[in-house]
């Protein structure tokens, strides 16, 4: 569509890096809002650290495993590995690294990392929603061939996804469930029963419907058994596990 937002001179407004920016921007406006609003009792230079940490690990991971999955891509220009306005992150890969950096950090300043997992757990569907819209922007994260009536044909030369053929606007699938897990996630955050709940089910709910989603993306990716199990797909079930298990485990926990 548009990978590249504005050209003035010699420089360029990436809509990918923008659309990032955007995300993680009003992610943390609103994540910051709601921990005054609730009262919690956190300095605002731990809130700048964890926030930063936590976007530096997540776009370290997500272009880790992005190079690791595709990594003939880059084996004859190792430097295209730095270019990141290109595109080309994976979401599993930013999300666990930054989930555990933040956890350790939390407790570490003995926060209650639970209660601050379910904040923001909202923000990070609202930052999957505008990451998904640079995905389509700069044509990466590409569906298969369709002939639906919703299809969408790339033409731009500069755009990551297979030129002129009819392709399922996968990105924009994947957007749309980072709305409604925004819209979902925010109206059951204020009937939830135990810290943690909203947290894992994020986790849960999107590991779901990525797993499906997974069958409509066209664009190399990595594959566990064949073309059978893509490496999201493994990476979502044993996620799925996990915050089934945590969300049992919580439960009980709060019960009692």
């Amino acid at each position: 569509m548009y990978p590249i937002l504005l050209k003035i001179g010699s420089f360029r407004l990436y809509s990918y890096g923008f659309f990032i920016f955007i995300g993680f921007f009003f992610g943390a406006i609103i994540s910051i809002y709601k921990v005054r609003r609730l009262g919690i009792r956190i300095a605002f230079e731990n809130v700048a650290e964890l926030f930063f940490y936590s976007v530096i690990s997540a776009i370290l991971g997500a272009r880790i495993l992005f190079v690791v999955v595709n990594l003939s891509l880059f084996r004859k220009n190792p430097l295209q590995i730095f270019k990141l306005w290109d595109g080309g992150l994976v979401l599993y890969g930013g999300l666990i690294p930054a989930a555990v950096i933040a956890i350790f950090y939390m407790k570490w300043y003995r926060l209650p990392y639970w209660k601050l997992a379910d904040i923001v757990s909202p923000s990070i569907a609202l930052a999957l929603f505008w990451g998904k819209i640079g995905c389509f922007s700069a044509g990466c994260c590409y569906g298969k061939e369709t002939s639906l009536p919703w299809r969408i044909v790339f033409r731009n030369p500069d755009s990551l996804a297979r030129l002129n053929i009819s392709l399922h606007p996968v990105q924009l699938y994947e957007a749309m469930l980072g709305l409604a897990l925004f819209f979902y996630l925010t109206i059951k955050e204020k009937k939830k029963v135990f810290d943690g709940q909203i947290f894992f089910l994020l986790i849960l709910l999107y590991s779901i419907v990525r797993f499906f989603l997974e069958i409509f993306r066209g664009d190399p990716r990595g594959f566990l058994i064949g073309n059978i199990l893509s490496i999201s797909q493994g990476i979502g079930i044993i996620l799925m596990i996990i915050s089934i298990v945590m969300l049992s485990f919580l439960k009980k926990t709060f019960i009692k």
